[in-house]
């Protein structure tokens, strides 16, 4: 009886904390139209502090003080995106800079990619932009970065993710230094294949060229083989290397399209150990544009080196009922101990909710960026 006395009060408690909550929600609201009628941004964070300081001073013990704090920091997180919300209904989502387009102009569009002929990044480019796609190729991720913030190409075709090796992390960072913007993406299944010139045999071979990753992905098969491994820049180098020097002694492991190219013959399919191998290639350009079909949208931030800083950041995608489905983070050059986080989650840029926590980010997070909407 005595237990069930204490939940009684328990209780009684509770349903006066939801109360309270409801008039406290009631004045930002009203907190939330002043602001919207006198311009003022919604986060204080010195008028949100002083606040954290004089409510753990109510308290009478180091426990209770910090269970205030954290529980204030909730109410007033949900403050604030009450505010982001009325003030995206008034219109006040601020100025988009992203032009909704109904389709990507590729009519005569020039592609760059990197690496050589027959690249797995060609094969990309193919798939996504048809046979009939005037490209040229470059020699490393940054030059096709500039070659489209320069202008020389109006599209960039650059992988981003391998289901089993990672991410491309340099590609990560380059999105951060370059003014460029996702507005595609295409992925393709990864089939290593073992290739010579025509007529080797596999007991000729002393010699296998490939990217370090994946003589990696490859590692069982070639182990049952006491052939040296040398590292190439990309796959498609390899296989043009070994078709220049004609040496019988010598094979690459590339795409199936780079054997086709270079005229080698394949002389074993699938070497890479994962059947499921695949990458996922993103579609850049220099221009401030997005289907108003895309459904997937990437962003960068970087956060406080505080306690709590990413939670609340992640808070936003919650509060709006958006699906976040990828998140890396990257170090911060310059700055020990400190990361720019990546994220990629569903929604278009016309889409309310997707505004409002993009406000919510823009205004809390630091050096917020909207990558791409594809």
């Amino acid at each position: 009886m005595d237990l069930l006395k204490l939940r009684g009060q328990l209780d009684e408690i509770d349903a006066q904390i939801v109360e309270l909550y409801e008039k406290r929600m009631d004045l930002c609201r009203q907190v939330a139209e002043y602001k919207i009628a006198n311009g003022r941004k919604v986060f204080d964070k010195v008028r949100e502090e002083e606040k954290l300081r004089t409510v753990k001073a109510l308290t009478h013990n180091d426990f209770n003080s910090q269970g205030v704090e954290e529980l204030f920091e909730q109410i007033m997180s949900m403050s604030r995106k009450l505010q982001y919300r009325l003030l995206t209904e008034h219109g006040s989502s601020g100025r988009l800079p992203f032009i909704g387009v109904d389709s990507l102009d590729t009519g005569a569009a020039r592609v760059v990619f990197q690496g050589a002929e027959g690249a797995y990044s060609q094969a990309a480019m193919v798939q996504y932009f048809g046979e009939q796609v005037k490209s040229f190729h470059v020699d490393t991720f940054r030059d096709a970065m500039r070659a489209i913030d320069e202008g020389s190409a109006d599209f960039a075709v650059l992988p981003i993710e391998n289901s089993t090796a990672g991410i491309v992390s340099e590609i990560y960072d380059l999105l951060v230094e370059f003014e460029n913007y996702i507005v595609g993406e295409q992925i393709i299944k990864i089939e290593h294949c073992l290739m010579a010139v025509p007529g080797t045999a596999l007991g000729d071979i002393r010699t296998v060229y490939s990217h370090p990753q994946s003589l990696m992905q490859s590692e069982r098969f070639l182990n049952d083989f006491g052939w040296q491994q040398i590292s190439m820049q990309n796959n498609a180098f390899a296989a043009r290397k070994v078709a220049q020097d004609k040496d019988k002694h010598s094979a690459a492991i590339a795409g199936e399209y780079a054997a086709e190219l270079y005229g080698l013959e394949v002389l074993k399919k699938g070497v890479n150990q994962s059947s499921t191998n695949s990458t996922r290639f993103i579609i850049v350009t220099n221009q401030r544009i997005f289907l108003k079909s895309a459904k997937k949208v990437s962003i960068c931030f970087e956060v406080p080196h505080e306690s709590g800083s990413l939670y609340h950041m992640l808070s936003h995608f919650i509060y709006n009922n958006l699906n976040m489905n990828k998140i890396e983070s990257r170090p911060i050059e310059g700055r020990n101990w400190e990361y720019r986080f990546f994220i990629d989650f569903d929604g278009n840029l016309s889409d309310s909710a997707v505004k409002n926590a993009l406000r919510g980010l823009r205004e809390e997070a630091r050096n917020m960026r909207i990558l791409g909407n594809y």
